[in-house]
């Protein structure tokens, strides 16, 4: 993968990753990053994949905004803001969402829109060396790419006030005990972990996990008499699906199950495996 692309796109074993690779500048998200960042989770979208992995390079996961475009903007920067947002909340959007497991490795600080992008997987890793911090009260700004959403669905909407409104930073075992991240690796570690948990998943049951991350997600949009209905409708789609039936077969024989259903809905137009976001 070119070393220069802002946003770097490749499938390996069925695992789609989406690594930010701007370490110079923290991983900050100028206009040209916020567009490569959407267009490899299109690419995403779009793949043959049974899981996605977001992670970075350097010694930052995500600062959030590019705060020297806004000042380089500063005469304009309503309109700044409107161009990098409507691409970027859709893919947001379309990212927490997809029909497969998203894990994101987050092995250093992660502050403003850089929240989100750690927080909006489905199951988020990190390091000790991980913290995170709002920023946005500070430079008065308010919050972008659900990063209040994320923070109030994990940690409750009185501690998500506390870390926006006091810009305190909240370190890696504190995080893990509001439930912001959802295991700690040492550093060296975290890498691996996340590709291992990225792969396990990746050859997992696609109608068996993506019916569990919707009805996860939903759980609390509904009552209990709607939420039960919606697990009788996605329990009988696995239960005539070709992944159903090997699950099953496979644990009376007492053996691994091999799971083959198509990754994502829209397989044909997968992308060709190592591309570029440039």
């Amino acid at each position: 993968m070119p070393a220069e692309a802002l946003v770097q796109w490749h499938i390996e074993d069925g695992v789609g990753h989406i690594v930010l690779n701007r370490p110079a500048a923290a991983n900050a998200l100028n206009s040209a990053a916020g567009r490569a960042l959407a267009d490899a989770i299109d690419q995403a979208s779009r793949a043959d994949i049974g899981a996605v992995l977001l992670s970075s390079t350097g010694r930052q996961f995500c600062a959030g905004g590019d705060i020297g475009e806004f000042v380089e903007r500063q005469a304009d920067l309503d309109r700044l803001v409107r161009a990098m947002l409507d691409p970027l909340h859709p893919a947001i959007h379309t990212l927490a969402t997809l029909p497969v497991p998203v894990v994101s490795a987050v092995h250093g600080p992660v502050g403003g829109a850089g929240i989100a992008l750690a927080l909006c997987a489905d199951i988020v890793l990190a390091a000790p060396a991980m913290k995170l911090r709002g920023g946005y009260s500070a430079i008065g700004l308010s919050p972008d790419l659900g990063a209040s959403y994320y923070l109030a669905r994990r940690a409750g909407a009185a501690r998500a006030k506390l870390i926006l409104m006091t810009n305190r930073a909240i370190a890696a075992e504190e995080c893990l005990r509001w439930g912001l991240v959802d295991e700690l690796h040492e550093a060296e570690a975290l890498p691996g972990a996340a590709r291992a948990l990225a792969l396990q998943l990746a050859r997992g049951a696609t109608g068996s996990l993506g019916g569990i991350k919707r009805l996860c997600d939903g759980a609390l949009q509904h009552g209990l008499r709607t939420h039960l209905q919606l697990e009788r409708e996605a329990l009988l789609r696995c239960a005539v699906s070709a992944d159903g039936r090997e699950g099953i077969n496979a644990f009376m024989a007492k053996r691994p199950p091999v799971f083959n259903d198509p990754r994502l809905p829209t397989a044909g137009d997968a992308q060709s495996t190592h591309q570029e976001t440039p």
